[in-house]
């Protein structure tokens, strides 16, 4: 922790700690709580590491645990910011989740230049479309030069190849003057595995994996510290960069048993936050848990979150259009289960879970939860980076079949997101990519991708291999619409222009009327109802009105309306 009066670090573990500045060696003292000072002033420019000694040898210089800039990447000294940055969002008044339409995109592969500049040039673009909010992919620095983001190692940092501490501030400063929220996507359940020091300073970890990394010590002794770090980084967000809301990511990794739970604290300090300033700030979780728990109020015994991402949503939608069942798909693909987690958010609301193996979830109180607390979407970074070779629902379906899904979302009374790209209908993957500065644990990453995608009888020789640079220079968006593409993009943008003017956004659980058939859907709330066909040839259903918009060309009457295969009709 620094201050304006001394270099600080919270190191329990090693016997001594000496200050690396600007290539000299300086002596700290040990203080209370474990931690360590140097009665130095810091300075803008400053190029520091700590050396640490464990009885018998000092280690290298080591970046800082809390550092704010990593120019020279996770292995190099930091640096105390050079300048204070000069904000012009003084009329920004903040957004909040309700009403929103998110935006989920990754720095890197979002332009050509793979920065935050290349984010700000889209801006106009975005706001077009009808983005209110763009939610940036962890931009916390990793290993190399390329990552999803979630092998950050420092949390308190900004990779300095999308721009640094000062390319987020202005990318936000931009945001906000184009009336556009920003998200930070956050990774607070493990470290990544290149360029992690921190367990040499103190137990930020504890024994146990959660399958990416080992689990974070918030529970077991000296966690107050690993928590204050994470609660720290969070105001960090909030009140240094204008951050005005988080994804937590994979919540349910989290090993967090405390009476207060961590997740309460965070939504403390957003509220906190949101009251000093009078700009809301909002959390948003990424859960499996299928528990709504988590965005109930405190005073009702909830965590008190802002919002929660719906995979069941998506699998229901995914499952039906595209016809895919395999892995946790099992479980989804009719008319029916679509229409339950529509009506009740999920569909494993404490029944069997075919994938699982057991039963799981909880139904949600609909007569007390906003619909607008969960967030929902056609595919994520997760759905389609997550396939074997990275491939986007796009590149299998149909124009009309892409638009029926976003027309099931955008009609929805939950919260939309899209994945960058998905509006208009991108051909290029969106694939799994890192570049670790170690080859070893590039050539395992690689092998261990391979060898799993084969058990589920994928060739391994058509599956990218992560760290070549061609795998992530792959997956960049590009730009120039076809005809079909422009098409696509032109439906989404009245999609999203219908749900504000039809105010399906407004709806409470209980607004929502559903009814079905084998084939088809009708959801109406709001000013408006919307009619799906997910079936390959026409199908009538006995709902008619004023025809407000189609993709396609059905026939419409008072009484009835026929849809062609795949077709949808919102009816006022």
């Amino acid at each position: 922790m620094l201050t304006s009066q001394s270099f600080s670090v919270w190191a329990p573990l090693p016997h001594d700690v000496h200050l690396i500045l600007n290539g000299d060696t300086v002596p700290m003292e040990k203080t209370a709580g474990s931690w360590w000072r140097a009665g130095i002033a810091p300075q803008p420019g400053d190029r520091y590491g700590f050396s640490l000694f464990d009885g018998s040898s000092w280690s290298k210089p080591l970046p800082d645990p809390r550092s704010q800039s990593q120019p020279d990447g996770v292995h190099g000294l930091s640096e105390i910011p050079q300048s204070s940055y000069l904000w012009e969002d003084q009329q920004w008044t903040g957004r909040i989740l309700p009403g929103t339409v998110l935006y989920e995109l990754h720095v890197g592969t979002f332009s050509d230049q793979g920065t935050f500049e290349g984010v700000v040039d889209k801006l106009p673009y975005l706001r077009d479309l009808g983005v209110t909010a763009i939610e940036l992919l962890p931009v916390q620095p990793f290993g190399g030069n390329r990552n999803w983001g979630y092998d950050g190692v420092l949390w308190h940092a900004v990779h300095a190849g999308y721009g640094g501490p000062e390319g987020l501030k202005k990318l936000v400063d931009a945001s906000h003057q184009a009336g556009i929220a920003v998200y930070l996507d956050v990774v607070y359940n493990h470290f990544g595995p290149d360029g992690n020091y921190n367990g040499q300073f103190g137990p930020y970890t504890v024994g146990g994996s959660t399958g990416w990394g080992d689990v974070v010590n918030i529970n077991g002794h000296d966690s107050d510290e690993v928590r204050s770090y994470i609660l720290d980084a969070t105001r960090q967000w909030f009140d240094d960069f204008h951050i005005d809301g988080l994804r937590l990511d994979a919540v349910h990794s989290l090993d967090d048993r405390g009476a207060y739970s961590l997740l309460e604290q965070l939504s403390m300090v957003a509220e906190n936050v949101s009251a000093r300033t009078g700009i809301p700030h909002s959390l948003i979780a990424e859960s499996d848990l299928n528990d709504a728990r988590l965005v109930t109020a405190r005073e009702a015994g909830g965590l008190g979150l802002d919002g929660q991402w719906v995979d069941d949503i998506h699998h229901a939608v995914h499952a039906l259009v595209s016809g895919e069942r395999n892995g946790y798909y099992c479980d989804f693909g009719s008319v029916e289960t679509l229409a339950k987690t529509l009506r009740e958010v999920f569909e494993h609301t404490g029944n069997y879970s075919t994938f699982r193996g057991r039963n799981h979830g909880r139904p949600v109180r609909r007569d007390v939860t906003p619909a607008s607390r969960f967030v929902t979407y056609t595919t994520t970074h997760d759905q389609t980076g997550n396939r074997a070779i990275g491939d986007r629902p796009s590149m299998s379906l149909s124009p009309e079949q892409q638009v029926l899904k976003a027309a099931i979302i955008y009609c929805s009374p939950y919260t939309p997101m899209l994945f960058m790209g998905e509006e208009y209908g991108a051909t290029t993957p969106f694939a799994f990519f890192c570049s670790h500065t170690d080859e070893e644990l590039n050539r395992l990453t690689s092998e261990g991708r391979k060898r799993e995608f084969a058990r589920l009888g994928w060739n391994a020789d058509e599956i990218p291999s992560p760290e070549l640079e061609a795998t992530f220079q792959d997956s960049k968006l590009k730009w120039d619409f076809t005809p079909e593409q422009q098409r696509i993009n032109d439906a989404y943008k009245k999609l999203l222009q219908l749900r504000r003017t039809l105010g399906f956004s407004q709806s409470n659980l209980l607004d929502v009327e559903i009814s079905h058939g084998n084939t088809w859907l009708s959801m109406s709330h709001g000013h408006g109802r919307i009619i799906a066909n997910f079936s390959d040839t026409s199908v009538e259903v006995p709902h008619g009105g004023e025809l407000i918009y189609s993709f396609s060309s059905p026939t419409v009457t008072a009484t009835s309306t026929t849809l062609p295969a795949w077709g949808f009709a919102i009816l006022g």
